[in-house]
């Protein structure tokens, strides 16, 4: 009987490792899958010249790295306009969507009022509209602003999101309402129970959300192209598409590289240094293929 036992503990060992080998595996081959693209990117960056671009087996390590390509990725546009205008419209744009998410979230999980359910759902019935079915309102409501080509027009139509409303909302909801009706009878006041109890217990749910947030404003390109007109009030997404190094030399590849490093470079540190706070907000809502 002990043998049997044995065997049989043994066997279910073996399943189990083959099981994280295969998984293993799996995640490995996922993962370079992935990964090529940007190991791809950073190593065309460094090539020296459209040549060795398109030199088959491709030479995924430059001897020697040409760093002055990212000189002249910069030198070749107004990075330095692209640079600010992008961190103008997605830092600002990021924090109004915040407050007004997590004023609009608690108004939706705290506060009782008639109507509210039915509210809720017309305001998420905005999520089911694609943005290019509201695309020429927007614009005829921002040219009779006269907004166009201007940071308002890519600030201010984008500072109010569904999705993050209902996703701070989800997480106010899990707040237990007794630490909430203590707060009441305390004389906390609805602004005091939102930025002392709520914003705090679900911290990284805000950041997720902030990130989430930053890197949609920070990439947008198509309503930036339509909204602005000028170099002066464009941002980096149409900067590099716009960059060329001449049509008799055809698309320098190696530059354009260095420019779309440039471009992604600080959304990658943003996600890496707050990479375990965005974990837990992913791992506590849900919130997967966003």
């Amino acid at each position: 009987m002990h043998n049997l036992m044995r065997g049989l503990s043994m066997k279910q060992s073996t399943k189990r490792k083959m099981r994280v080998t295969i998984s293993t595996l799996i995640l490995i081959v996922v993962s370079i899958v992935v990964l090529l693209p940007f190991i791809w990117m950073i190593s065309t960056s460094l090539q020296p010249d459209l040549k060795s671009v398109y030199q088959i087996p491709p030479q995924w390590i430059p001897a020697p790295p040409t760093w002055s390509n990212y000189l002249t990725a910069w030198q070749s546009a107004p990075f330095g306009i692209y640079l600010r205008n992008s961190i103008i419209v997605a830092v600002t744009a990021t924090l109004l969507q915040l407050i007004n998410a997590s004023m609009s979230a608690y108004v939706f999980s705290w506060m009782e009022f008639p109507g509210r359910d039915i509210i809720f759902v017309f305001f998420l019935a905005v999520l089911m509209i694609p943005g290019q079915v509201t695309l020429v309102p927007n614009y005829i409501v921002i040219s009779n602003l006269d907004w166009i080509d201007t940071l308002k027009a890519l600030i201010i139509p984008v500072s109010v999101s569904a999705f993050g409303t209902f996703l701070i909302r989800q997480a106010f909801m899990s707040v237990p309402k007794d630490l909430i009706d203590a707060a009441v009878v305390d004389g906390a006041s609805h602004l005091k129970i939102l930025f002392k109890i709520l914003i705090p217990l679900n911290m990284p749910m805000m950041l997720t959300f902030a990130l989430l947030s930053f890197n949609w404003r920070w990439n947008n390109y198509f309503w930036v192209l339509v909204m602005t007109n000028s170099t002066n009030k464009r941002t980096l997404p149409v900067g590099l598409v716009q960059m060329r190094m001449g049509p008799e030399q055809g698309t320098q590849w190696q530059i354009i590289m260095a420019a779309t490093v440039l471009v992604i470079l600080p959304v990658m540190l943003l996600f890496g240094f707050f990479q375990r706070y965005f974990v837990e907000g992913v791992t506590r809502s849900g919130l997967k293929g966003v």
